[in-house]
């Protein structure tokens, strides 16, 4: 695929996706979705982790509220269904780690797009908004599983009901995010955090990746039992293998991802 509204790039075992429609703050539109979606399977075979970033001031100001081309016949569940779904399952089924880079505001389906991959970034002056209720919606993209789950029931609620802006910082001491950083600093800590990534054992990360969301359907028991499987899967791998022996040496690690 030839990407018009994004690109694409690799490099040392990472691939970064970049929404690139800044003038209007990196809103989804069909092409958008289409190409993220293809853009985010494709890093999981050239990389060992993926970074979704955007550019301007803005991460992702959400759906596209003035892309006219389809406006007239808007069917917003078909949409979800045909559009979003496919792009969010690209960012939550990759087998390789996921990053978002949050560079700016991240509002709507922007915010939660952000939300459903393994670890968010944001830099300080990034904010996070659940704008749907300001025109009649309920969050969606996601919002209303990853929400509950990074935040509680609580403040999740809060969030959808008043659409109020939530700042890195905030979202950072809530639970949302893994880490806020300042703005001079965000790039290279993105940066350091995903080539952490790229090195490290992509199986394990995997098998992270499936243990930790199992663990909200499972009970102890059966969680127990998965966690049981997995780590026996991870022990014949030769990451493990390299792992031990990099310990005993008292060196770092060299991981292949395999």
């Amino acid at each position: 695929m030839q990407y018009e509204t994004i690109t694409y790039a690799v490099t040392d075992g990472v691939a970064v996706v970049t929404m690139n429609r800044p003038d209007v703050m990196n809103a989804l539109n069909t092409q958008m979705r289409a190409e993220i979606t293809h853009a985010m399977r494709q890093g999981a075979e050239d990389a060992r982790c993926v970074v979704l970033t955007g550019t301007g001031r803005a991460f992702c100001s959400g759906q596209d509220l003035g892309d006219r081309s389809n406006a007239a016949n808007l069917d917003l569940e078909r949409t979800l269904r045909d559009e979003y779904v496919p792009m969010l399952r690209a960012v939550v089924d990759c087998p390789v780690p996921t990053i978002s880079a949050v560079n700016g505001a991240a509002a709507g389906a922007g915010a939660n797009l952000a939300l459903v991959a393994d670890v968010v970034i944001a830099t300080e002056s990034a904010f996070f908004s659940q704008a749907f209720t300001r025109i009649g919606l309920i969050p969606d993209a996601g919002g209303t599983w990853a929400l509950p789950r990074q935040m509680g029931l609580a403040k999740a609620m809060g969030a959808a009901l008043f659409a109020e802006k939530i700042s890195a910082r905030q979202a950072d001491r809530w639970g949302m995010i893994w880490e806020a950083v300042a703005d001079a600093d965000f790039e290279a800590q993105w940066k350091a955090r995903a080539a952490h990534l790229a090195k490290g054992p992509t199986a394990a990360y995997q098998k992270v990746k499936t243990a930790m969301h199992a663990s909200f359907e499972n009970d102890l028991e059966a969680q127990l039992a998965l966690e049981a499987k997995l780590q026996g899967e991870c022990g014949k791998t030769r990451d493990f293998k390299e792992g031990v022996v990099s310990f005993l040496e008292k060196r770092p690690p060299v991981f292949e991802g395999r």
